[in-house]
C-alpha cells in the first residue's frame, strides 16, 4: 500500500509544489525569502519526526509548536497574506468572470466621466510641472482606500484642476501629503503612503517616487507623481514605473489604465 501512486496523488503533489513555488516568488519579492526557507525545513524535519520515525514525544511537541506557528505566521506575515489574497482576486480570469455578473453600464457615458476626472488631473500636473511644484495623486481604482484616506484630511469636493494645484502649492498645509481621488470626487489630501524599500529604485528619485511605488505595491491604485526637483511627472502602477512623460502621455496612460 505505501508504494501505490495514482494519477491523484500526481495532481496532489503538483498543486502542492505550484503554492509552495507562488508563496516563495511571493515572499522573495518582500525580502521574506529565508523566512519561507526557514518555515519549509521546520515542515520537513516535523512531518519526517511525526510521520516517518513516529517519535511521540518530540512529535507532540513539534505538533504544537506547529499549532501556535500558523498563528504567529499570520500575525507577523499579515500584509503578505493581504497581498497574496489581493493577487488571487485580481488574476484577470477571475476578473472577467466577475464582469459576467456585474451590470453592463453606458460605455459613452462612461468614457465621458472618464474624461472630466483625468483633463483636471492632467492639466493641473502640467502647470506644477512647468513651476517645478511637487505633488503626488492616487486614484483608487477596484481596491478601497479608506485606511490611506484615514492619515489625512477629508476634503470630498469635484476634481477641479484649481483646487489641485492650490493643495500642492509650496506654502499650503497639505501639499507634503498625498491626494486621494476616488469616485470621481477628490476625497482627500495630506495621506501618509506606505514607502517601498524597493532597493532597484533609481536614486535621483525621492520620497515621492518610494511613496507612489510602496502604494502601487500594496494596492491596484494609480499614483501620479510631479517632481519637485526636476518637474518631472511619473506614473506608478503595479509596483512599476513610467518616467518623464509628456501632457499626451500621461492622458494616455490614465485613459489606457483606468478604463479597464
Amino acid at each position: 500500500m505505501f508504494f501505490e501512486f495514482g494519477i491523484k496523488d500526481a495532481v496532489d503533489i503538483l498543486l502542492v509544489g505550484m503554492i509552495l513555488y507562488y508563496v516563495y516568488r511571493l515572499m522573495r519579492a518582500s525580502r521574506s525569502a529565508n523566512v519561507f526557507v526557514g518555515i519549509a525545513i521546520f515542515i520537513v524535519v516535523w512531518l519526517v519526526v511525526s510521520q516517518v520515525l513516529e517519535m511521540k514525544l518530540l512529535g507532540t511537541i513539534l505538533d504544537k509548536l506547529v499549532s501556535v506557528g500558523v498563528i504567529a505566521i499570520i500575525v507577523l506575515f499579515q500584509d503578505d497574506i493581504r497581498k497574496f489574497l489581493y493577487n488571487l482576486g485580481a488574476h484577470q480570469r477571475i476578473h472577467r468572470l466577475l464582469k459576467l455578473f456585474t451590470p453592463k453600464h453606458s460605455k459613452d457615458s462612461d468614457n465621458e466621466q472618464l474624461k472630466r476626472d483625468i483633463m483636471p488631473i492632467v492639466m493641473a500636473c502640467m502647470q506644477m510641472s512647468k513651476g517645478k511644484v511637487g505633488a503626488l495623486i492616487v486614484i483608487e481604482r477596484k481596491m478601497s482606500l479608506s485606511d490611506i484616506v484615514s492619515t489625512g484630511e477629508v476634503v470630498n469636493a469635484d476634481i477641479n484642476q484649481r483646487l489641485i494645484e492650490n493643495i500642492f502649492f509650496k506654502n499650503s498645509p497639505l501639499h507634503d501629503g498625498a491626494m486621494v481621488i476616488s469616485k470621481h470626487r477628490i476625497h482627500a489630501a495630506g495621506c501618509i503612503l506606505p514607502v517601498s524599500h524597493n532597493l532597484d529604485i533609481p536614486k535621483e528619485l525621492g520620497l515621492r517616487h518610494r511613496a507612489a511605488l510602496g502604494m502601487s505595491q500594496e494596492s491596484d491604485a494609480l499614483s501620479v507623481i510631479v517632481s519637485e526637483e526636476t518637474g518631472g511627472i511619473s506614473i506608478a502602477s503595479g509596483g512599476h514605473f513610467r518616467l518623464r512623460l509628456s501632457a499626451e502621455e500621461l492622458e494616455s496612460v490614465l485613459t489606457e489604465e483606468l478604463s479597464d
